[in-house]
């Protein structure tokens, strides 16, 4: 007796292979048999006539550290048909470890939700505390070098010590043994921007002797600092020193200075591949990014150190002159104050939605030192218009970009509902599927779903998840490839996609007839055969 049997769907096993009449049996937590399975006895039944039937899609770059802690049920992925979110990426897993500055990041995330108590300290507690709180899909997590430079360096611009060093790579060491799937960096960002590249080598090397994935935000991704070029070449070369995996996060033209330079970017890339460099990227699908406006607006030298520290230098007003001088640049690159738009703000939710360009009216004062009276009360997050389509979907075509989201797993109500954040949080698999897929067709529909599943977990080296196929476990999404859509915008973002029938995460499911059943059978993933 079979536990599910989905039957009569397009099946497409996560390969890349075209669709295939099939059904599909499953026990407990895994697919058993595949092939006609009409006169099966079953307890359950589905029957996935006109529907695309894919492995869950394995999201490789999230935010969601803290999601799941504030709500299990968050479901703004899950209803995409997400089944596997990777976490800690950009180099801030801001939930571990906790100490000295890297508090700092965790409390600034969690106060934008209501707040967030934190019994555990290290990399290993809080994969305990997401287990224990159950989630609506699969996580695994990333230790992040910003985050680490926080903890061990109290985010101070400068070189580690030898004794630093050490302690980051044990840092990094005890989160492997501990579940942690790879290492990220976040190159671009304070603390991560002070590092020169024989640290990043030094300690990616920790990741690469254990076999696990390295995953990095380029220094630059404009024209700023070294350079998008300069940062996608330092990528590489950690790879070429290393021997070990590279995934560059999100890989993209930011700003106006830098669009139409998708091609060389991929010229890159596609020579070190050449070389026998395992280097990879990810992508989402949308010309509006995210982050912190702190961090994307102001000089690196700014912030420096805790945030107390940050305050203190504004209130010089020598140093306060500097840093808006030091602004110019990085409001050109977002298309001025009136690309830049708050999506986050807890101390005045109502600036949520608003731009900075409104904002500075509001107060009164230029742009620039209108992101500094904000940042006094709080780091708020934004919404910055930066891409072209043109480069969007010239880099959608490489054959080793996977989609990832760049988002949280969200919620329409309760404390994940705040603010206004980017639309990706509810919509990049499924904008992925209508807009990549359907109506640009830079890809097939047998190839955007080996994105979203078979090569992901390929780069994780799960080896059990990804694909459709007997051993493998049950995580499976159910669409209509002709109706899946995207919803949220970037004025009403909270809006959760369409054309999902159903969701299958482990052998239960999260989502069924496109509503969430309330089940929390996610797992937190801390090995490849998890």
């Amino acid at each position: 007796m079979l536990d599910l049997v989905i039957k009569n769907g397009d099946v497409y096993d996560g390969t890349g292979a075209p669709g295939l009449k099939v059904d599909i049996g499953i026990e407990g937590d895994r697919i058993v048999v595949l092939g006609d399975l009409s006169n099966a006895e079953s307890v359950d039944v589905i029957d996935a006539s006109g529907l695309a039937v894919s492995p869950g899609f394995v999201d490789l770059h999230t935010h969601s550290d803290n999601s799941f802690l504030i709500d299990p049920l968050a479901d703004s992925k899950v209803r995409q048909g997400v089944t596997f979110e990777l976490m800690g990426n950009c180099g801030m897993s801001y939930c571990a470890p906790l100490g000295k500055a890297s508090i700092d990041s965790f409390q600034t995330r969690a106060d934008r939700y209501g707040g967030l108590d934190s019994p555990w300290q290290d990399f290993t507690g809080w994969l305990d505390a997401v287990s224990d709180a159950g989630s609506t899909l699969n996580v695994a997590g990333l230790i992040g070098h910003n985050t680490l430079r926080e903890y061990v360096m109290n985010g101070e611009a400068r070189v580690p010590t030898l004794d630093e060093l050490i302690s980051m790579k044990r840092e990094i060491e005890t989160a492997i043994d501990g579940g942690a799937l790879g290492f990220s960096t976040g190159l671009y960002f304070a603390p991560g921007s002070y590092s020169l590249t024989e640290e990043v080598i030094d300690l990616a090397q920790v990741a690469a002797d254990r076999d696990v994935l390295y995953s990095t935000h380029p220094r630059s991704e404009s024209n700023d600092g070294a350079g998008l070029f300069v940062a996608i070449e330092e990528a590489i070369e950690v790879g070429r020193r290393t021997g070990g995996r590279v995934q560059i996060s999100h890989i993209k033209c930011n700003g106006t200075q830098v669009w139409g330079k998708a091609g060389r970017i991929l010229e890159i890339i596609g020579y070190a591949r050449s070389e026998g460099i395992d280097v990879s990227g990810d992508q989402y699908p949308y010309t509006i990014s995210s982050a912190d406006m702190g961090g994307v607006l102001f000089p690196r030298w700014l912030m420096a150190g805790s945030r107390i520290d940050v305050l203190h230098r504004l209130e010089d007003d020598d140093l306060r002159s500097q840093a808006r001088q030091g602004m110019q640049e990085s409001l050109e690159r977002y298309q001025g104050p009136s690309g830049i738009i708050i999506a986050n703000f807890p101390p005045d939710p109502s600036m949520a939605g608003r731009s900075l360009a409104e904002i500075s009216d509001m107060m009164n004062v230029e742009p620039a030192e209108a992101a500094l009276r904000v940042f006094e009360q709080a780091d708020a997050n934004a919404v910055l218009h930066s891409m072209s389509d043109a480069d969007v979907d010239l880099i959608s075509a490489a054959p080793y970009v996977s989609m990832g989201s760049d988002g949280s797993s969200l919620r329409t109500t309760g404390p994940l509902s705040a603010g206004q954040p980017h639309p990706r949080n509810y919509g990049a698999s499924a904008r992925y599927l209508a807009r990549t897929v359907r109506e640009r067709k830079v890809v097939t529909l047998a190839e955007g779903i080996h994105r979203m599943t078979g090569m992901p977990a390929e780069r994780l080296h799960l080896k059990r998840r990804g694909r459709i196929a007997p051993g493998y476990f049950a995580d499976i999404a159910i669409f209509n490839p002709d109706t899946v859509q995207d919803q949220a915008t970037e004025l009403e973002p909270h809006q959760y996609a369409t054309g999902i029938s159903h969701v299958v995460v482990n052998g239960a499911f999260s989502v069924r007839d496109g509503e969430l059943t309330g089940a929390t059978p996610g797992r937190v993933i801390r090995s490849e055969e998890s």
